[in-house]
């Protein structure tokens, strides 16, 4: 009702404008005419007269007609400069602030609809610096008044933000033109007034505030870095410290454009991925995975079998696998690349300088013009009574302690129902153990849909963990883990405790903390992954917001290329299409929104889904558990979010991916030919889903019809 009341409005405005012809007195003879002859009135009436002129010139703003600048002229004319730049400025602003508000209620919610993506980046550069936007723009009469209302209506600017800005932003102009006023029997058209000099004069004072602004960024950078002694000259161009995949992207990045680059490492190159985590733990998936098929063969026309699990030689199996990948990210293979590795320790001792104790025991200095912080995280461990005397492993200390073993240990409690532990337990589940999962929200894998949680924990079970969900761990005892429910308590034996609650950023032992870098749980950087010092970065895990590889590598080049190149340009960090993957048997596999968060923003959604039991390759090979559920916005094939459940989820996702980075529809991906019989069909058939319930009925109604017709 409210949209239709101002279209209404505005209608009324635009229809009088026109049938009274009002057209012919927003001119400069016009307004010549019309102040000779209220000139007089005025006089004998000033409240009125000035009150009407207010509400015209209102009028004539909100509704974007032609004309505010002869009536500004006509203000100075009757009223002088004083008095008419009052009424204008408030009059201007008043009515620029009414036709800001009619494009955002009726036009606002089409245009955010059918160009969402790209006016997000607009409004996150007006979040920040609006103010200086429209101050320049508004200093800049080749703007026109009318269309900065309208634009600035789409945004998500604050009201009363371009309702002061554009007041002191207009003032200026509207003294010239009320002044000019004051001669308007002189003027002849418009142009004279807004001559090139003055256009340039309003030009310079229009970017004065960016000027300002860059005074002020470098006043601040001064200040950060008062205390230092900047180095005459440098050693490096880059230090990185931590070689794990942020590391050794910055490091790559660097030697390939031919900066001099250290890489620091003080433990294993290759960081957590490789060597306490994605690698070893898919590796061990696999192994269950395995020993899963053979107890259930007969699903396959094979007759079952009870597998022997040589626990040792299956953890043998994954140490090999870490050593195949291990040359990738070697040290030589990094030499050989042009980056000068370093084992040791670093330590950021001042902005410029890193000093590094090196295992062969020489303390190094390096000088250098730019640092990235590539340090990773480390498993969380939380405060708990007990725990400490337990010998709890984590996701870090695991793989060295079942190195030892024989046989799988015959009880494990794994703590915590996130991503990591819940793919440790159901792979130590297959693999022999009694598993134990505790997890003090009321379901795993919180962040995922509920159904998608559901299907998390049905799959645990079925594999024979036992999982205890809003269970809190309280205290813990010799061989037990004491949990709490209700206020009542349950004991959970245990041969080994697995502790994986998350991760958190290693934040100390390398000189943030002695040098003033602000941390909170990550380094904090802004958009461009910059800390408090301008050439100091960070990048993965101590970075955050995400803790995955494939993100690690992605902020890497952003981190990399901001520190060698940022004096020219600097790119945000882009974190608009980020997937995520749970290794669990089914795969559950994510980009986007899902139904969880799309309702938490309040984002308008519709939901198309395609189950896989009904794919030809899944009932090929017996996998036919899981669907592709897909987000968009009602109506339209925009992909918002995809989440698919299934065998090679991970694999599957990529095709959501690219078409989510590119802005490709679901019509897309219909077009486009998918080998058969292959798992990925589910995405085209997801995407006929969403065709069949947008099917255009009216037109087939009417070719139904024609075909009717072509039969007689």
């Amino acid at each position: 009702m409210k949209r239709l009341l101002i279209i209404a409005a505005l209608a009324a405005l635009v229809a009088a404008y026109f049938f009274f012809g009002l057209g012919d007195y927003l001119t400069i003879e016009g307004i010549k005419q019309v102040a000779g002859d209220v000139g007089a009135y005025y006089e004998r009436n000033p409240a009125q007269v000035i009150a009407g002129f207010f509400l015209v010139y209102v009028a004539v703003a909100a509704a974007s007609l032609p004309g505010a600048a002869v009536m500004t002229l006509a203000a100075g004319a009757l009223f002088g400069v004083l008095v008419g730049t009052i009424i204008v400025s408030f009059a201007s602003t008043l009515g620029a602030t009414l036709a800001f508000l009619a494009s955002r209620y009726v036009l606002r919610d089409g245009i955010e609809a059918r160009f969402g993506e790209r006016l997000r980046t607009v409004n996150q550069g007006l979040e920040r610096d609006g103010a200086f936007y429209l101050f320049t723009i508004r200093m800049i009469p080749l703007f026109p008044f009318f269309v900065v209302n309208l634009v600035m209506g789409l945004t998500r600017i604050g009201t009363w933000t371009f309702a002061w800005v554009s007041q002191i932003g207009m003032l200026l102009g509207t003294i010239v033109y009320v002044n000019a006023g004051t001669q308007l029997a002189r003027i002849d058209s418009l142009s004279g007034i807004a001559s090139p000099a003055v256009l340039a004069s309003f030009a310079l004072l229009g970017i004065a505030p960016w000027f300002a602004k860059a005074i002020i960024g470098w006043i601040k950078r001064r200040k950060v870095y008062a205390g230092f002694n900047r180095p005459k000259s440098f050693d490096r161009n880059l230090v990185v410290i931590g070689a794990g995949s942020a590391g050794l992207v910055s490091a790559l990045i660097a030697a390939t454009v031919k900066a001099k680059v250290t890489l620091v490492e003080a433990n294993k190159m290759g960081g957590d991925c490789l060597n306490t985590g994605c690698v070893p733990s898919k590796a061990l998936i696999k192994s269950a995975k395995i020993a899963e098929q053979m107890r259930h063969a007969d699903r396959y026309g094979i007759t079952p079998t009870e597998p022997d699990i040589p626990f040792g030689q299956t953890i043998e199996r994954v140490m090999q696998a870490i050593r195949t990948i291990e040359p990738h990210d070697s040290v030589e293979r990094y030499t050989g690349l042009g980056v000068d590795v370093v084992e040791g320790y670093g330590k950021v001792v001042d902005p410029w300088t890193v000093e590094i104790a090196r295992k062969d025991g020489v303390t190094q200095r390096l000088t250098t013009r730019s640092i990235v912080i590539a340090a990773g995280a480390e498993p969380f461990v939380p405060s708990i009574p007990g725990l400490e005397q337990s010998n709890y492993l984590t996701s870090d200390t695991m793989w060295d302690a079942f190195a030892k073993l024989e046989r799988a240990p015959a009880r494990i409690a794994v703590l915590g129902g996130g991503p990591i532990g819940c793919e440790l337990s159901q792979a130590l589940a297959r693999l022999g153990s009694r598993v134990t999962q505790v997890e003090m929200a009321e379901r795993v894998l919180g962040r995922e849909d509920d159904e998608v949680s559901a299907l998390a924990q049905a799959s645990l079970e079925a594999s024979g963990v036992e999982v205890l969900t809003g269970h809190r761990a309280a205290r813990v005892e010799p061989g037990r883990l004491i949990a709490d429910r209700d206020d009542s308590e349950v004991a959970i034996e245990f041969d080994v405790l697995i502790v994986a609650v998350g991760r958190a950023a290693r934040l100390t032992g390398y000189g943030l903390e002695d040098i003033g870098i602000d941390t909170t749980k990550t380094v904090v950087t802004d958009d461009f992954l910059a800390t408090r010092f301008p050439n100091i970065y960070a990048a993965g895990d101590v970075a955050g917001p995400y803790q995955f590889t494939h993100t690690a590598s992605h902020q890497a080049w952003f981190a990399s290329v901001n520190a060698l190149f940022g004096q020219f340009k600097r790119f945000k960090a882009d974190y608009r299409v980020i997937p995520a993957v749970t290794f669990l048997d089914p795969e559950i596999a994510r980009v986007g929104l899902n139904e969880r968060e799309a309702r938490e923003q309040g984002v308008e959604y519709e939901v198309t889904r395609y189950e896989l039991d009904g794919l030809d390759r899944a009932i090929a090979e017996s996998e036919r558990r899981g669907f592709v559920k897909v987000l968009t916005p009602p109506g339209k094939d925009t992909i918002l979010g995809a989440t698919i459940v299934g065998a090679h989820a991970g694999e599957l996702l990529a095709e959501y991916v690219l078409a989510m980075k590119h802005k490709l529809g679901l019509n897309k991906i219909l077009g486009t030919i998918h080998s058969y019989p292959t798992m990925a069909e589910a995405n085209k058939f997801a995407a006929g889903e969403w065709k069949k319930k947008h099917k255009p009925e009216a037109l087939l109604a009417l070719v139904e019809k024609y075909h009717a017709w072509r039969r007689r």
